[in-house]
C-alpha cells in the first residue's frame, strides 16, 4: 500500500481558491468569461472555484488524457471529448487540476484557438514543474511544487483517490 503524505490540506486549498476566485473575478468584472474544465481531475477544483466567483460565467469541459493507469504521461494526448460551446470573440479561461509536462495544456489550447476565442488563459490547481517539456504560461495556480506525484480533491492514480478532500504526495 503507498504512502499519503500531506500537501495541502482542506483549509489551504479553500483559502488559496478563494483568493484565486477574488483576482479572476476583477480581471474579467466586465467580460464574458467562459470556463473550460478539464476533466476528470479538475471537475472539483472547478466545481469550488466558479461558486466563489462574483461574476456571471459560462461552463463547458473537455476530456483529455496522457497518463491512463500510469504515474508518467505518455506523451500521447488524445481528445476524448470536445467542447460544445460558441467561444467565437469570448474570454476563455481553462481550468486544469495539475499542469505537468504542459504538452496537454498546449494542445488544448491549439484545440481551442481554432474556435476563434477573444483570450485564452489558465487557472491551475497545482502547477508541477518537475517535467515541464514545454513553455507553459499558468496565469492563475493555487500551489506550486517541483516533484512528486499527487492525488485528492480531484488528483487521481488508475481512477483512485479523487475523492480525498486533500492534496497528498503518493509515495509508492
Amino acid at each position: 500500500m503507498p504512502d499519503l503524505i500531506p500537501v495541502l490540506t482542506e483549509e489551504e486549498i479553500r483559502s488559496r481558491i478563494e483568493s484565486l476566485a477574488k483576482k479572476i473575478s476583477v480581471d474579467y468584472c466586465d467580460k464574458s468569461l467562459i470556463l473550460i474544465g478539464v476533466l476528470k481531475g479538475a471537475f472539483v477544483f472547478l466545481s469550488d472555484l466558479m461558486r466563489r466567483l462574483t461574476i456571471p460565467v459560462e461552463v463547458d469541459f473537455v476530456q483529455l488524457s496522457s497518463y491512463g493507469d500510469s504515474d508518467v504521461s505518455s506523451g500521447k494526448i488524445k481528445l476524448r471529448r470536445g467542447i460544445s460551446t460558441d467561444l467565437k470573440d469570448k474570454d476563455v479561461l481553462i481550468v486544469e487540476d495539475i499542469v505537468d509536462t504542459g504538452l496537454t495544456m498546449s494542445k488544448l489550447e491549439a484545440y481551442l484557438k481554432t474556435f476563434k476565442p477573444k483570450s485564452i488563459k489558465l487557472c491551475a490547481l497545482i502547477d508541477k514543474r518537475q517535467r515541464r517539456e514545454t513553455d507553459c504560461r499558468i496565469d492563475y495556480a493555487c500551489h506550486r511544487v517541483e516533484e512528486g506525484f499527487l492525488v485528492g480533491y480531484g488528483l487521481d492514480y488508475a481512477e483512485k483517490y479523487r475523492n480525498l478532500p486533500a492534496i497528498y504526495h503518493l509515495k509508492f
